[in-house]
């Protein structure tokens, strides 16, 4: 098609109108975009949509893991019967049966999912010697509770009223107004199952005759509570919309929402194309997210200079701030595609309370960790965690614990078998094949697959906040 030339109008510059101006051509990774005199040409309507439309999917997916992460949790946990009258629990410790974001197998967990909706306001009495914390359906920490809470860890009765409440509020409960009806209830017990199993949640309708607590032990359960990699995450995500007020959301979110197709009160029901599009989306933003995970450019995200352990928040913000206030977005995707409830006590622990958290998939070289092949981590003395260590392996397609023939994959503080070297230090070994008389010290991997580490240091001194204290790269044995 022939038109107009190039060549500027009367008055006005050429440089201007070059640098204003669309060519006739545009070469893209969505392929050619042609115009006429700035105009698009049929092809490229076609083409401009489907491009937006696959941006705004992978935008939504990087966003939107904190909440497709609770539906998914939810939804595991429903299908054991734990629901916002049940807590489920793990003794004598977590197993790698469960799919569970990088649980541990050292903490005793407790789980619910609350339902204001139906409950109304509820009571929840947090466990003694615990470090707990509730997030809403979106992921937004809403409260700590034990140690890192206002109850200091003594227990305390804690008081959730729904969005929108404005009823009386009884004296006597710490109080807290999550945005969202559904709310899910992370306990991570200290004393043990012997401590978890005195939390208790109720409605407070029933606070003068409590009914008795019901308790369901997941620890060796194999279900399933991560979200999908498809085009069923935005179903997933449609799921949580519909079911929370709207205002729960911020309006650029939910902008980005609305662009896919999903608006609070309305259906989602996208053509064959859009769900086409959709689908290639979410696979595409899950490859994004486990580079910005496993590969981060940010020079924040590493421990030390020279090393590839690297820091689930790298501001030390639990909101994923900068110190000058932007959202760190690919830090809160890589973090809640791998791990979930961030809040102060794990972000920014004081020494001696909360926990730390490092994590590597490389070895000193830079290489991936294989199953196949063995290597040793070197913990030098005086390990900075005043309640204990652990070290677990991870399988990096479901981010759970890593399923070998030892359901623990684990060496920690908490073994009276974990052995030290006559310095003080501590050697841990991976590989298929144990290392004689070393056995206690051993992780089991997988040949043919990969797998990631975390270092956890419950209670931590103040060696790892000066660095003073840091742990070895993992070697190639």
């Amino acid at each position: 098609m022939s038109h107009v030339s190039d060549a500027p109008s009367p008055g006005t510059a050429a440089g201007t109108l070059a640098s204003i101006s669309v060519p006739d051509r545009l070469e893209t990774v969505f392929g050619a975009l042609d115009f006429f005199d700035g105009l698009p040409l049929p092809d490229t309507v076609t083409r401009s949509y489907d491009a937006l439309d696959l941006l705004r999917g992978i935008e939504v997916f990087l966003n939107c893991v904190p909440g497709g992460s609770m539906v998914a949790m939810r939804r595991g946990l429903r299908s054991l019967g734990i629901d916002s009258h049940t807590i489920g629990y793990t003794t004598p410790r977590c197993s790698s049966a469960p799919m569970l974001l990088t649980a541990n197998t050292e903490t005793t967990y407790g789980m619910a999912c609350l339902a204001l909706d139906q409950d109304g306001p509820t009571v929840i009495e947090s466990p003694p010697n615990s470090l707990c914390v509730v997030s809403d359906l979106w992921q937004r920490y809403v409260v700590d509770m034990g140690i890192a809470g206002p109850d200091k860890g003594g227990g305390g009765k804690y008081l959730f009223l729904p969005p929108g409440f404005d009823g009386d509020v009884p004296d006597g409960y710490f109080v807290v107004r999550p945005a969202t009806f559904s709310s899910w209830v992370l306990m991570r017990a200290l004393g043990g199952a012997e401590s978890l199993l005195q939390a208790r949640i109720y409605p407070l309708s029933a606070a003068a005759n409590p009914p008795e607590q019901h308790f369901v032990n997941f620890a060796e359960s194999d279900f399933n509570t991560i979200h999908a990699n498809d085009f069923s995450f935005f179903e997933e995500i449609d799921t949580l919309v519909q079911g929370e007020p709207p205002e729960a959301l911020e309006s650029e979110l939910s902008g980005q929402l609305a662009s896919i197709g999903i608006v609070h009160g309305k259906p989602f029901r996208p053509d064959n194309r859009m769900r086409s599009v959709l689908d290639t989306a979410a696979r595409i933003a899950a490859g994004i997210v486990r580079t910005l995970a496993f590969k981060p450019r940010d020079p924040a995200f590493y421990w030390y200079r020279g090393s590839s352990w690297k820091n689930p928040w790298p501001s030390r913000s639990y909101e994923f701030l900068s110190p000058e206030g932007a959202r760190l977005l690919d830090a809160r995707a890589v973090f809640y595609y791998f791990g979930t409830a961030s809040s102060p006590a794990m972000a920014a622990a004081a020494v001696g309370a909360g926990s730390q958290y490092a994590y590597t998939a490389e070895d000193s070289t830079g290489a991936w960790l294989d199953g196949a092949r063995s290597y040793t981590l070197r913990l030098p003395r005086g390990i900075p965690a005043k309640d204990f260590w652990a070290v677990n392996a991870y399988d990096p397609q479901t981010r759970s614990l890593l399923r070998t023939d030892n359901p623990y994959p684990s060496v920690n503080s908490l073994s009276n078998a974990v052995q030290t070297l006559h310095n003080g230090d501590t050697i841990i070994h991976f590989g298929p094949t144990p290392p004689r008389g070393r056995e206690a010290n051993w992780i089991q991997t997988v040949p043919g697959r990969g797998w990631f580490v975390i270092l956890r240091l419950y209670g931590p001194l103040e060696s790892w906040f000066d660095q003073s204290w840091r742990p070895g790269e993992i070697e190639p044995a």
